[in-house]
């Protein structure tokens, strides 16, 4: 069986919705799992044990109609027997329209669309959260096939990869033999950024309770924020912003060698629970808590304005997002490190 799954967003979407993959590969363990994601994101998924290829689209096939066509022509000549478009937008229905043949072509439910799927899914409305969301895409292969179902997400970083990472931590000054923590103080999306002065305050607090070595981490684009945001720390000899990544999967390296990952929200956050890196995030107004911590545990917890204050859209964005104290959030994060290396 060949089955294609078409999710090329962003980094905290493909790394949720991996775990449809997860739940084909050991429902159909003989089956070939291919996934869709954009070609930034694809490292991460390497060597992943539920998927068999990744499917990378370009900048380019992004942005060119023409080279995107036919980058989806090539990829449906395959001939998959399922067919699963979790965007479900015009575009992402191109692999379901490409696919006339195969049996299971499986997206949402919209108004004037998806008049090439065999199945339309509603939107569900009891949902646990975003990966409960995209697993119930798999409702329709329940009517012939038994679904072994599993919510998780990972990924895979191999011993190698790890201990090159930890060589390079170790040359940036990173003692090994004290807690590492790693930090989110941006976000690809700026409505989504915790307000900096009261991130400078939880970083040093933090470091003031629980004295950890805190990597300030970035992308090439987001050098400059980071160290001008470290220099507002008057560059203390706790906190690294001297450690590089230049791809996704060197910063999930980086990430599977520190203890703990808190911060705002977003893509790294997923990445750090997949790795099962103990996590603490803080949510924006906009973001909810309930759909993006997909599978809460005691290692992976986070706050928003709601569990403040239950009213708060009655406040102004920036009021809303003041509720979550510096205080609270150094509490939490200290509670959440206490419950996971206690025993150890």
């Amino acid at each position: 069986m060949k089955i294609l799954i078409v999710r090329f967003k962003q980094i905290g979407d493909a790394v949720l919705s991996s775990a449809i993959c997860n739940t084909l590969k050991k429902s159909f363990p003989e089956s070939e799992i291919d996934y869709v994601v954009y070609e930034h994101i694809a490292p991460l998924f390497k060597n992943h044990p539920y998927i068999d290829n990744i499917i990378s689209l370009t900048k380019e096939e992004q942005k060119n109609p023409l080279k995107y066509i036919a980058k989806v022509w090539k990829v449906t000549r395959k001939k998959y027997d399922i067919v699963i478009d979790i965007m479900s937008t015009p575009k992402s229905e191109m692999f379901t329209l490409f696919s006339l043949g195969s049996k299971y072509r499986i997206g949402r439910k919209k108004k004037y669309r998806g008049f090439t799927y065999t199945h339309k899914i509603s939107e569900p409305a009891d949902s646990k959260d975003k990966v409960d969301k995209f697993l119930k895409m798999l409702a329709p292969l329940e009517e012939k096939y038994k679904i072994l179902y599993d919510n998780s997400y990972i990924t895979h970083i191999n011993k190698k990869e790890k201990e090159n990472m930890k060589r390079k931590m170790k040359e940036a000054g990173i003692d090994f033999s004290k807690p590492v923590f790693i930090c989110a103080v941006n976000s690809r999306r700026p409505e989504k950024i915790y307000p900096l002065n009261k991130m400078e305050c939880v970083i040093k607090k933090v470091i003031e309770e629980m004295n950890p070595q805190i990597i300030l981490f970035y992308s090439p684009a987001e050098k400059e924020f980071v160290k001008n945001f470290h220099s507002g720390l008057n560059n203390s000899k706790n906190i690294f912003s001297n450690i590089e990544t230049t791809s996704i999967r060197e910063l999930a390296a980086l990430i599977s060698n520190c203890d703990m990952f808190f911060g705002n929200e977003g893509g790294p956050r997923h990445i750090a629970q997949s790795l099962d890196v103990p996590s603490f995030a803080i949510f924006s107004p906009k973001s909810s808590k309930k759909e993006w911590l997909a599978n809460p545990s005691k290692k992976h917890q986070g706050v928003e304005p709601r569990d403040i204050y239950p009213e708060c859209s009655s406040l102004s964005y920036k009021d809303c997002y003041s509720l979550i104290l510096p205080d609270y959030v150094v509490a939490e994060i200290k509670k959440l490190y206490l419950q996971c290396y206690r025993d150890m």
